[in-house]
């Protein structure tokens, strides 16, 4: 199940997560982002219990938005004890997603 972070919820649910995070920065308007969805959704389900993937729509959320300096979107950060450990902007196959994932675990 893919999670969704708030600016409420974002530093419990993702910075204070004990296991680590993946937060796909989108927009609804985005064309990129929604080419993206697919692959987060089934990401979620592989990581299940692993890895915790979520969304943040930066338009609802702009204060997390803006404290994570997002630019472009979208974007994907890597969350690991709390601190972002990786970053990529624009879309990336699912093989370059599931590298990233796994280097967290």
């Amino acid at each position: 199940m893919v999670f969704e972070f708030t600016d409420k919820n974002f530093k419990e649910e993702a910075l204070g997560s004990d296991i680590p995070v993946m937060v796909d920065f989108y927009a609804d308007w985005c064309g990129p982002c929604k080419m993206l969805a697919p692959i987060i959704d089934e990401l979620a389900e592989e990581y299940d219990g692993k890895v915790k993937i979520g969304k943040l729509d930066t338009d609802a959320n702009r204060k997390m938005a803006t404290e994570f300096n997002i630019m472009s979107i979208p974007t994907i950060a890597f969350i690991k004890d709390g601190k972002v450990v990786d970053t990529s902007v624009g879309v990336l196959p699912k093989t370059a997603l599931q590298e990233k994932l796994n280097a967290l675990l």
